[in-house]
């Protein structure tokens, strides 16, 4: 098993590429392409199937950390994060996300294997419909708005995304512009990845022992060659949010999930009989 072979490295780095992209696009973080990407991956290297959707899921997070920050740059040049409703919500995001990746810590590899399939059908259904909910209110007062983050945590940290897929339909729903809630979500996403990461890192110790290269759940290699290609691309996919119109990559987008959703799905069924 050698976790630094050539071809590992090119998929890390189109992994990055296009994660990057999608996050300052869409929002989404990017986890939806490279936690699948680095499941697949960590298989192939023959790494222990118990904890290949553990290293997938730290990993993802840790990689958004440098994602999110690149991201929200951009979007901060252009005025566009709202920051006085990330820091009401920061609180319960950093709190229920830790909280997530210490239950998802707990679980076996193809639980969270079909958890993540589900997410990924909800999120395609949702991007080819193009359904939005309607702004229908107000944001919440305090407590209300950390039970929010405490959810969004909890639900980000168990398929290693940043939140965007989430926070940004609920900042709409709250009457936010929603190239500002694309924009507020990225700097969410933020707080997901650092507290998601740092959960999935404790809880991993002593448990990846004979995994080379990993520091309880979080993967090094791929985290250097996912973060470094991600990087570059998240400040051209929030120029691409503010020119165009995201509806019809999403839709693209969305069947691609599906394909990937099928193909875990397969895998749980296949593995669990």
């Amino acid at each position: 098993m050698d976790a630094a072979l050539p071809w590992f490295w090119v998929v890390y780095a189109v992994t990055g590429l296009v994660a990057g992209l999608l996050a300052g696009l869409l929002g989404v973080g990017g986890g939806v392409i490279i936690v699948p990407a680095l499941a697949y991956a960590f298989d192939a290297q023959g790494i222990p199937g118990e904890v290949t959707m553990h290293l997938a899921l730290g990993t993802s997070l840790a990689t958004i950390l440098f994602t999110s920050l690149s991201s929200v740059r951009a979007h901060h040049r252009r005025g566009a994060v709202l920051w006085k409703v990330v820091w009401r919500i920061a609180p319960g995001i950093l709190a229920g996300t830790y909280l997530g990746s210490s239950v998802a810590a707990g679980l076996r590899s193809l639980a969270l294997k079909g958890f993540f399939a589900a997410f990924l059908f909800a999120v395609a259904i949702q991007m080819m419909t193009g359904s939005h909910p309607r702004p229908a209110r107000k944001l919440p007062a305090a407590a209300g708005i950390t039970g929010v983050g405490l959810v969004i945590g909890g639900i980000s940290s168990l398929v290693g995304i940043g939140g965007g897929s989430l926070s940004v339909p609920f900042l709409i729903w709250c009457n936010v512009a929603v190239r500002q809630a694309i924009a507020s979500s990225a700097a969410i996403g933020f707080f997901i990845a650092l507290s998601g990461a740092a959960g999935y890192l404790v809880n991993g110790l002593g448990s990846v022992g004979a995994v080379p290269y990993a520091v309880g759940f979080i993967h090094v290699p791929a985290l250097v060659g996912v973060a470094l290609l991600s990087v570059t691309t998240a400040p051209l996919g929030a120029r691409l949010a503010h020119s165009l119109d995201p509806g019809r990559v999403k839709r693209i987008f969305a069947v691609f999930l599906l394909l990937m959703g099928c193909r875990l799905a397969w895998d749980v069924v296949a593995h669990g009989t």
